[in-house]
């Protein structure tokens, strides 16, 4: 029975690591780098952002200076990136790069203002922050994308640039199936809301707790705190939940407004929060804090047409000018390179003439002295074997008849000059 279970357990656990393994490869992916000299506080925001989209990120990136954004699509596309976030600072202001790969689109924004982990923990009285917090992604929040007043009047070209980024962003994200959803996994939460004005989006990252109500503020403290508290004045529990006062139960906790208590259909980790029952759901700040501008919406990654610019508007014709003149370009490149290609031929088939007419020419030589040309390649060879370490040749006895091989340098004073003179005279 023991060895059954066992196989049974091998098994069931096979299984959990095939469908996780197919949710881990389904789930999108993310680089978040910097690029530039941009600071230690855009160095900050940039580790903020990556903490912010774990675990589906890449925590351990190490990016250096020669690194160019082809390198970054390049090795993507080995590791299942499906998002790019590149945070660049300039001397007005800090930007933000989102990219979809491996086409495209890319949205620019500016980023207006922003705050640190760091400086929202420090200012928080309680603060929820925990390893465990990012073991699982967040859930992710829109709000005030969709304009229902301009969704009808609009018209088959024109791309909404609030909806387009709607979509980017939840393509950050990974899907959620409601049906096979355990809430005990869900600790965090990451809002993106647009202002009333359109002009702007904020990001908020929160974290998420569940606590029991319905129930008295010391029925509460005797439930949910791991410590008992002291009962030294009192005879029993009861002249404790009915006693009034005190300071037993702490007055600056306030009631939880009727909208955030919601009947859970789970049991979830806390004591008194049981399945049916209600609860309430608090959330607390963790950071980063973003206020965000679009800018410009390009069709592909970094580059291609312009689908939207908030700065830069331009008519029909000058649209179909641009158009027009990539066109031109695009042609242009396509003949240098078929132009390129024939050059290239021609040269190479020049040299396999030139190369044939000479092989013709040494044959030709050849067949006048009479000669094998293989054969006189073959003395060739022997003799330049028998002049490296072979049997000495004519040229080389008379090499060493003149004594110039020796080690001993040849002496030539004023009496070989004299010499020299004589016999010229």
């Amino acid at each position: 029975m023991g060895r059954k279970k066992a196989k049974k357990v091998k098994e069931n656990r096979l299984i959990l690591s095939k469908k996780e393994d197919e949710k881990l490869s389904r789930a999108p992916h993310s680089f978040v780098f910097y690029r530039g000299n941009v600071g230690g506080n855009v160095m900050d925001l940039t580790m903020d952002v990556r903490r912010m989209m774990e675990p589906y990120t890449a925590s351990n990136l190490q990016v250096q200076k020669q690194n160019v954004w082809k390198d970054f699509v390049a090795v993507g596309g080995l590791l299942g990136v499906t998002n790019i976030l590149s945070f660049n600072k300039t001397q007005q202001n800090v930007t933000l790069r989102l990219a979809r790969l491996p086409k495209g689109p890319t949205l620019y924004f500016k980023v207006k203002n922003y705050t640190l982990c760091k400086d929202i923990v420090s200012n928080l009285k309680r603060p929820q922050t925990c390893e465990e917090q990012y073991r699982n992604p967040g859930l992710l929040v829109l709000n005030n994308f969709q304009d229902k007043h301009k969704e009808g009047s609009k018209d088959i070209n024109f791309v909404d640039p609030h909806r387009l980024c709607q979509s980017m962003l939840q393509n950050m994200f990974p899907s959620l199936n409601v049906h096979e959803l355990n809430l005990n996994n869900v600790k965090r939460c990451v809002e993106f809301s647009v202002s009333e004005d359109k002009s702007c989006i904020e990001m908020r990252h929160y974290s998420i707790a569940v606590h029991p109500v319905g129930i008295s503020r010391r029925m509460k403290k005797l439930v949910t705190k791991k410590e008992i508290p002291n009962l030294n004045k009192f005879d029993d529990v009861g002249e404790f939940l009915m006693n009034q006062g005190d300071g037993s139960a702490s007055e600056s906790e306030a009631e939880p407004e009727e909208k955030s208590k919601v009947q859970l259909p789970q049991k979830m980790t806390g004591n008194g929060n049981m399945k049916n029952h209600k609860s309430a759901v608090r959330l607390t700040e963790l950071g980063p804090r973003m206020t965000l501008e679009l800018l410009k919406i390009e069709d592909g990654l970094c580059e291609g047409k312009v689908l939207y610019h908030k700065l830069i508007s331009k008519s029909e014709a000058e649209l179909e000018q641009l158009e027009q003149a990539k066109l031109n370009k695009i042609k242009e490149k396509e003949y240098r390179k078929k132009v390129q290609e024939q050059n290239v031929k021609r040269k190479e088939d020049q040299k396999a003439l030139n190369k044939e007419k000479s092989i013709q020419g040494m044959k030709r030589k050849h067949a006048q002295d009479g000669e094998d040309p293989n054969a006189a390649n073959a003395k060739k060879t022997t003799t330049w074997n028998q002049g490296r370490g072979g049997a000495p040749t004519s040229k080389s006895n008379s090499f060493n008849k003149k004594g110039t091989n020796d080690k001993t340098p040849v002496k030539q004073g004023k009496s070989f000059i004299k010499k020299s003179r004589s016999m010229k005279r």
